[in-house]
């Protein structure tokens, strides 16, 4: 079956980077949309980048220039590099997977059908 793990998380100062993986398993071909969503305590699950199948990449204005998406292809690992985390990235960080077409132009949970159990970073000021 297919399965998504999360690792990479964990506490780190403000102005720290920090690199998030997401193993994927269970697939049979490479998902119409890959991403990561954040959600902190009390607020809503918020989309915050995404790789499509085409290679193409989008991010969230609100960490734009500051997080990149990328693929390690041959051993199905998606991968979230965030640079200058400030306490408001405080959330945890879920990798989720999409065989939906209207993936491909909304980020937003309803569109992805499977997700991951999440890694928690918490950021210190």
């Amino acid at each position: 079956h297919v399965q998504l793990v999360e690792s990479g998380g964990g506490s780190v100062q403000a102005g720290g980077s920090v690199r998030l993986s997401c193993a994927a398993s269970g697939y049979t071909g490479n998902p119409v949309c890959m991403a990561w969503f954040r959600q902190a305590p009390g607020k809503y699950r918020e989309g915050i980048a995404h790789l499509l199948k085409n290679g193409d990449e989008g991010y969230a204005d609100s960490v734009k220039g500051r997080i990149t998406i990328s693929k390690d292809n041959a051993n199905n690992v998606l991968y979230l590099q965030m640079r200058n985390l400030q306490p408001e990235d405080t959330a945890m960080y879920y990798c989720a997977t999409s065989s939906r077409s209207d993936c491909t132009w909304k980020l937003v949970p309803s569109a992805y059908d499977t997700w991951g159990q999440g890694t928690q970073v918490t950021v210190s000021s």
